[in-house]
């Protein structure tokens, strides 16, 4: 691919240190990554606290665990989630607020929102977006984002930007396929979400997350060179998106990669993914590691510094 040839001609000038794709870990396992699906990690601005999805299929839950004395703690579940089937936190930069997904009624005594995707209904399944804003003494309650960004009820995976803009995912006008869209803030209101330009609908994109100042969003897609799902980075210069990068077969699986999120610093790539751990022959796997989704992270340092090489 070409940003692996770019990072090998940065590491024969010497200008960078990385001379192969680096290899993902698990995050905090048996802890956070556990036996159940885990997913979709918003951190605090100060990396300290760290807000994800966890589900046993049918439901999911939002929990939030802390870094205390170098460990995470036992995740709890948060204030807003627990109820209905919520999940995909994610934080602006700022801290001040969360969105996330939530399958709960529109209006109070309600029921829960029905999905339609890929083709076909998910009774109970479906998915708006969220607000909590950060109070005093917590979170606040749960605040249903308006019908110019909720116009599905299969609206999934949103990212903050620095400046309030929202991108997340909901079908296609083939509704056999994901689209990507971005709904700009402007004066304290979402404008009409606009569909990104490198996600056509020919193929199924999900999971964008942003970089704060909108410079380049990593992403799921269906697209080739994928075997399911992989991980796709592309970058945005002078106010135009490029072509979307493979992020290689070693950050990418045989199986499913999804559900991008970014570092506070946004150098450190966390997503969820069903590959196995690699053990050396005779050993007992954890119970973690047992195909279900667990979170990862990798750094995304040769990606940026080659792109920040060619674009001098």
């Amino acid at each position: 691919m070409l940003c692996n040839l770019l990072v090998g001609l940065l590491v024969l000038s010497g200008t960078s240190a990385w001379a192969a794709d680096p290899a993902p870990t698990v995050f905090a396992p048996g802890v956070i990554s556990g036996p159940l699906h885990d997913s979709a990690p918003a951190f605090t601005p100060d990396g300290t606290t760290v807000y994800f999805s966890r589900s046993d299929g049918p439901h999911s839950s939002i929990l939030v665990s802390h870094l205390e004395q170098g460990r995470w703690s036992q995740p709890l579940t948060a204030t807003f989630s627990g109820q209905w089937s919520d999940m995909e936190p994610s934080m602006s930069p700022d801290g001040r607020t969360l969105v996330f997904i939530s399958n709960r009624p529109k209006l109070a005594g309600g029921k829960p929102l029905d999905g339609f995707f890929m083709g076909r209904s998910f009774p109970g399944a479906g998915g708006n977006l969220w607000m909590v804003t950060r109070q005093a003494d917590g979170w606040s309650m749960p605040v249903r984002l308006p019908k110019m960004v909720n116009r599905s009820d299969s609206t999934f995976a949103p990212s903050v930007a620095a400046d309030g803009s929202l991108y997340f995912m909901r079908p296609a006008d083939d509704p056999k396929h994901f689209r990507l869209y971005r709904a700009a803030y402007v004066h304290g209101a979402y404008q009409e979400p606009q569909p990104l330009p490198f996600s056509d609908g020919s193929t199924t994109d999900v999971d964008p997350a942003v970089a704060p100042d909108e410079s380049f969003v990593v992403f799921g897609s269906s697209r080739a060179p994928a075997r399911q799902i992989d991980l796709f980075i592309v970058f945005r210069d002078k106010r135009q998106w490029g072509t979307p990068i493979h992020l290689g077969d070693v950050v990418n699986s045989a199986g499913s990669d999804a559900e991008a999120r970014l570092s506070p610093d946004h150098r450190t790539l966390y997503f969820a993914s069903d590959r196995l751990s690699d053990l050396p022959p005779g050993a007992t796997r954890a119970d973690w590691d047992n195909g279900k989704y667990n979170i990862w992270q990798v750094s995304l340092a040769p990606w940026l510094e080659a792109h920040a090489h060619v674009t001098k």
